[in-house]
């Protein structure tokens, strides 16, 4: 982010007309004579104007993904409530563009990957976006160990992933459901990474919670996970410990076992599509194996699709588009919208 020598100088004037939206100058001219300045807010992509300063003009350079109409899309809401311990939490609500005070809409709960120092933030988000065009609210709760709110809510997540993060996630649930915007008998689950374990922790914690579930590239055992971590992460083992669970500590093993879904897939009682890249460096498709395997021996039926030529996230748009038709589909099966 480049930020202007002169300090008189108020590019904002311009942009005042544009409410909420987020605008910040991404560069310039070596003279400084010229600026560029992109808009962004929840319901654009991005917008990209260019400051004259001699003329003291604003225009119009270009727009990202124009045929998304501003007026088509949803609004993300800021909430913030309280964990049932008592920590002060905040997330996102996106409900349909065309909701209305009354309504209770099916929602797809979509905890975030990392977990530690990633959080979800207000802007153009395309998943909740693509939800919202099909009538579904989604939920982002920045769960403790998630970034941007100082060390101490950080370190508040060390050795909680699955336990109390994974709470804070329910709590979240709770909130929404009380303000009366979506109906809780019709509640999904969506995440990839640990976004993806938290779903398969969320099926087997709280099954009662979710009408059904979508695991992508998700940990499913935290013993197996712990043995298969990548090369390039050896050096980050004692941190990846001091975060997770360290299975050399008998109490923290213990732990370990009690919140890996794949030893509890007895307890799943929902729909569940689970999505992994055969190539995985970080989440091993093992985890997806242990969980598909065991619940097909014991005749349950789970779509389960693989893609041989992806690792950790699908990286190529026809697998993404595969990805996102199949759930789609999954949702409304059984989100019955």
């Amino acid at each position: 982010m480049y930020f202007p020598k002169n300090d008189k100088l108020d590019i904002s004037k311009y942009f005042r007309e544009f409410g909420d939206k987020q605008f910040f100058t991404v560069g310039r001219t070596d003279d400084e004579s010229k600026y560029m300045i992109a808009v962004t807010s929840d319901k654009i992509v991005g917008e990209y104007y260019l400051y004259d300063v001699e003329a003291d003009e604003v225009s119009l350079l270009y727009k990202l993904l124009p045929h998304l109409k501003e007026e088509d899309m949803a609004s993300m809401k800021p909430i913030t409530f309280k964990s049932r311990d008592g920590l002060r939490l905040h997330g996102y609500i996106t409900l349909p563009h065309n909701y209305q005070e009354g309504m209770q809409v099916p929602l797809v709960v979509n905890p975030h990957g990392g977990p530690q120092g990633i959080r979800d933030s207000w802007g153009f988000n395309p998943e909740a976006q693509l939800f919202a065009s099909r009538g579904y609210a989604t939920l982002n709760v920045n769960f403790r160990i998630s970034g941007g709110y100082g060390k101490e809510f950080l370190k508040a997540g060390f050795g909680e992933i699955g336990r109390k993060a994974m709470d804070d996630v329910e709590d979240g649930v709770d909130y929404v459901i009380e303000q009366g915007w979506v109906d809780k008998e019709r509640i999904a689950i969506y995440g990839g990474s640990h976004g993806g374990y938290a779903v398969l922790r969320g099926m087997t914690k709280t099954p009662e919670k979710y009408a059904c579930g979508v695991d992508y590239v998700g940990v499913s055992n935290l013993n197996t996970f712990m043995e298969t971590i990548p090369p390039y992460w050896e050096k980050y083992r004692e941190l990846l410990y001091k975060i997770w669970y360290n299975p050399g500590i008998p109490e923290e093993k213990k732990v370990m076992d009690e919140i890996s879904p794949a030893l509890h897939v007895d307890e799943i009682k929902n729909p569940l599509f689970v999505v992994q890249g055969a190539n995985d460096p970080r989440v091993n498709i093992n985890e997806a194996d242990q969980i598909v395997e065991t619940l097909r021996s014991k005749g349950v039926e789970v779509p389960y699709m693989v893609k041989y030529d992806e690792g950790h996230g699908f990286a190529k748009e026809e697998n993404r588009l595969d990805l996102y038709k199949a759930m789609m589909g999954f949702f409304a099966e059984h989100l019955k919208n």
